[in-house]
C-alpha cells in the first residue's frame, strides 16, 4: 500500500469534495491517503517546494510548477458567473480602486492575478482569507478580496461589494472562471495518476449523490455558517466543472493565461495536459 499526501484547504468545498475519501466511501486501490489542511496560499508556497505528492493550488501558482505538477482533470474550482470580490466598509467607486490598500489572500492565488487583470497594481497586505473581512473592519485595509464563503456573507458583517470579479470575467469571457485546481507530482507515473484522479471524481460524485452527508462533514469547515448558507456555497463550486474540466473549463483556463501573458504578468503559458 502506498501513502500518499494530499493537500486541501480547511473549507467546507474542499471537505464535500474529499469527504467520500476521507471517510472510507471511496477507496483508491494500492493507495492510502493522508490528508494535509492549509489555507490555499500556504499550499501554493508548498507546492513550489515540491512537498506534497497531490495538492490544491491556484490556478495562477500552476504557472510557477508545472514542470513539477501536472494538472488533475478533477477536483477544480471553477465560478460561473461568481468568483472573487473586492469589499469594503462603504462603496468606493471603480476608479479609485488602485490606490487603495487591499487585503490580499496571497499574491500567488488566482484572485491576485484577477485582481491585477481587472484593477491594476494597487498596495496589498497579505492576510489569512478568513480574516480578511475584519481587516476591513478594522480599517487595515480599504478593500477586501475575499474568496471562500465571505462572497456570500459579506453583508452581513456589515461590508458593502465594490466590485465583482467573477461578474467581470462573465461580462468579457462567457466562460468558466478558474480559480483553483488539484495538481500531482509527474513523478508519480501514469498510472498513479490515473488511479488518483478517478478516486477524487468517484468521491465527488458519491457527494453529490449523497448531499447532506456530505455537507454534515463540510459544515465542520463552514466557520460557522448555517448548513443552507453552506449549502448555496459548497454547491456554486463543486459543480459540474468539478467532476470534468471538459471542454469549456479548459478553454477557460486557456483564456485565463493568455489575458495573463498579454498583460505582461506572466511568462510563457506551460502546456495543459490534465488527466
Amino acid at each position: 500500500m502506498r501513502t500518499v499526501k494530499i493537500g486541501h484547504s480547511p473549507d467546507a468545498d474542499d471537505a464535500f469534495m474529499f469527504y467520500a475519501l476521507t471517510a472510507g466511501k471511496v477507496k483508491i486501490p494500492g493507495i492510502a491517503i493522508e490528508h494535509v489542511l492549509e489555507d490555499i496560499e500556504s499550499l501554493n508556497r508548498r507546492a513550489r517546494t515540491g512537498d506534497l505528492d497531490v495538492t490544491a493550488v491556484s490556478f495562477a501558482t500552476y504557472l510557477l510548477i508545472a514542470d513539477q505538477y501536472r494538472m488533475m482533470d478533477a477536483g477544480a474550482s471553477m465560478g460561473i458567473g461568481y468568483g472573487p470580490i473586492l469589499v469594503a466598509r462603504t462603496p468606493i467607486p471603480v476608479t479609485e480602486l488602485e490606490n487603495r490598500v487591499v487585503a490580499s489572500p496571497g499574491k500567488h492565488t488566482t484572485s491576485a492575478l484577477l485582481l491585477r487583470l481587472y484593477v491594476g497594481d494597487p498596495p496589498l497586505i497579505e492576510v489569512p482569507f478568513d480574516k480578511i473581512p475584519q481587516a476591513v473592519l478594522d480599517g487595515q485595509a480599504d478593500l477586501g478580496l475575499l474568496i471562500h464563503e465571505g462572497q456570500i456573507t459579506h453583508q452581513q458583517m456589515g461590508l458593502t461589494k465594490v466590485l465583482d470579479l467573477g461578474d467581470s470575467w462573465q461580462r468579457d469571457t462567457g466562460l468558466p472562471l478558474p480559480l483553483g485546481v488539484n495538481v500531482m507530482r509527474r513523478e508519480l507515473g501514469e498510472d498513479v495518476h490515473r488511479a488518483i484522479s478517478q478516486g477524487l471524481r468517484d468521491s465527488i460524485a458519491w457527494a453529490h449523490a449523497n448531499v447532506d452527508e456530505a455537507l454534515d462533514y463540510a459544515m465542520r469547515y463552514g466557520r460557522g455558517i448555517d448548513k443552507e448558507t453552506c449549502r448555496r456555497f459548497v454547491l456554486m463550486y463543486v459543480n459540474n466543472y468539478t467532476l470534468s474540466l471538459g471542454p469549456d473549463g479548459r478553454a477557460a483556463v486557456e483564456r485565463l493565461f493568455t489575458m495573463a501573458r498579454d498583460r505582461g504578468l506572466i511568462g510563457e503559458i506551460p502546456a495543459l495536459d490534465p488527466i
